[in-house]
This record gives structure tokens, sequence and C-alpha cells, in this order.
């Protein structure tokens, strides 16, 4: 019996001083982001839902640009894709937007950008293009302003390569 309770109180020391690290990607800012308007000769069309929380402020009057792409530098940008007037981004809700660019591969980033002062807490971002998956990216937390915030999830691959914005 005691040699069982001393296996255990090992056990639980060696596992309690183990941290744990989530699988879970975190969206990150990126200061270093380039926009590459120059390919948005629309030949593709893409739905993009995105779903603001319920924890959000009531509505937002802040500026929203997005910027998604795949792992071959194909991108495709929207610079504004807020409208006070149409209610969007208003808390508990989802909007989508249909959005065209060049066609991509299977997206695998995306980047929010919000300018203004009303702050906005987004929980998901879902891509639906023609060619491919659909791509769900879980932020879950507040966009932080005048800074590209997301994910690039395409494994070592640029997300981008031109002119910043």
């Amino acid at each position: 019996m005691k040699a069982a309770v001393t296996f255990l109180l090992h056990f639980a020391l060696i596992f309690s001083t183990i941290q744990a690290r989530s699988i879970i990607p975190r969206p990150q800012a990126l200061r270093s982001f380039k926009v590459n308007d120059t390919q948005n000769v629309g030949s593709c069309s893409y739905s993009v839902s995105i779903k603001t929380s319920c924890s959000s402020p009531r509505y937002t009057r802040d500026q929203i640009s997005i910027a998604f792409g795949d792992a071959y530098g194909y991108q495709v940008y929207a610079p504004r894709i807020d409208n006070p007037r149409s209610r969007a981004f208003e808390s508990c809700s989802t909007d989508t937007f249909q959005i065209s660019g060049p066609c991509t591969y299977q997206i695998c980033y995306v980047y929010l950008y919000r300018s203004g002062y009303d702050g906005w807490l987004v929980d998901t971002v879902t891509i639906y293009g023609h060619y491919t998956k659909a791509a769900t990216f879980y932020y879950n937390t507040y966009i932080p302003s005048d800074i590209w915030f997301g994910f690039n999830l395409c494994h070592g691959a640029s997300a981008s390569s031109t002119s910043s914005m």
C-alpha cells in the first residue's frame, strides 16, 4: 500500500511539473505582413463568413479589412468589408461577404485589420472557395487596432511577398 501511494505521489509530481502547451493555434499580430493588392484581378469568388462574439461590443464602426491566401503566394485582399449602415459585425451575429480575387489553392492564412476605437471580438472566420475546402480560423479574441492580426498555417511558406499596406 505504501509503495502504491509513493508511486502515485511521484507520478503526480512528474505530471504537475510538466507545462501543457496548447495545440490549437492562436492568432498573432504580424507587423511585417504585406498586402498584394495588385493580384486582385478577380477570377474566383469567395464567400467569407465572420462570426462576431456575443461578448463583443454591441456594434462596431471600425474599418475592417481582410486578406487571405494560399501557400503559393496567391492572395485575396478586400480593403473595406465594413459598412455601419448594414449593421455588420454586431454582437452575436454572423456576416457573410462575397469577395472576388485570384484563384487560390487551399486557403491556409487569413489576417484581419481593424482601425477605430469601438473594438471588435471575433469568434470565427470561415472562407469558402469554389475549388477549395472551407477553411475555418478560430480567433475567439479581440482584434487589435492598426495591425494585421490572424493566422498563417501554411507550414513555413510565405504568406505574402509584395507591397505593404
